[in-house]
């Protein structure tokens, strides 16, 4: 897949994040589905974030932008980056950084493509509750890690949270709306999506992975990135 280039799939689950959706966002998702029905906290969330962000960041899918405003940033001045294929996403949570009087750089582009060395290297780079709406097998979705890993510096962190489809016992909440989104609303691909497939996908791209299953949401850091000619 050349840099730039995205599959119908990805247009389609991009463009479910339309304003109205992303209006109810914070709370349907970040309060009650991740409390109710994931069973990890945004505040757990937010706290992984917190101890792994740094001060030139690269966001990829930042939702609303929750986390992101929310955050503890570790100097005055953060050089902050985000990219996504939603407009929507992307205007909002820069509408939402400007209350904390930062102009973040915009970039468009496919996470399952390979990210333009223009766009720069980071000392940490995070991908929230992301990787279940990426269509595909942990093999598919794995390549963006490769590509990922070309843009983490050699002591940054890749980090971030999914919620996973498979070796986790969802409650009856859980079951539905996995259902319901992998099914006639189309919005996750997360059947199949386990810990320990995530794990090797990682461990493919980066040397040091930690994963910890919180409810059915794997919250994971990964270290030193292994350098690969880009594809």
């Amino acid at each position: 897949m050349a840099a730039g280039e995205v599959t119908q799939a990805e247009k389609d689950g991009a463009e479910k994040y339309s304003r109205v959706v992303l209006a109810a966002y914070d709370t349907f998702v970040l309060k009650w589905s991740n409390t109710y029905a994931w069973r990890c906290p945004r505040e757990r969330l937010l706290t992984h974030y917190n101890t792994h962000l740094r001060g030139r960041h690269l966001d990829i899918g930042p939702g609303t932008g929750w986390y992101l405003h929310q955050a503890t940033y570790p100097s005055a001045a953060p050089e902050i980056a985000v990219m996504d294929l939603n407009a929507n996403t992307m205007a909002m949570t820069t509408g939402r950084l400007a209350d904390r009087n930062i102009t973040p750089a915009v970039h468009t582009g496919s996470i399952l493509a390979p990210i333009d060395p223009s766009v720069g290297v980071f000392d940490s780079v995070a991908a929230n509750f992301v990787f279940h709406c990426v269509p595909g097998s942990w093999a598919q979705k794995g390549k963006a890690f490769g590509h990922i890993a070309q843009v983490v510096a050699d002591d940054g962190v890749f980090f971030g949270s999914t919620i996973l489809g498979a070796g986790v016992e969802h409650n009856l909440f859980g079951r539905t709306l996995n259902a319901l989104y992998n099914g006639p609303i189309k919005a996750f691909d997360n059947r199949a999506d386990d810990r320990d497939g995530l794990h090797t996908a990682l461990s493919a791209a980066f040397e040091s992975v930690d994963i910890t299953v919180v409810g059915t949401v794997a919250v994971f850091a990964a270290h030193r990135p292994r350098r690969t000619p880009a594809q």
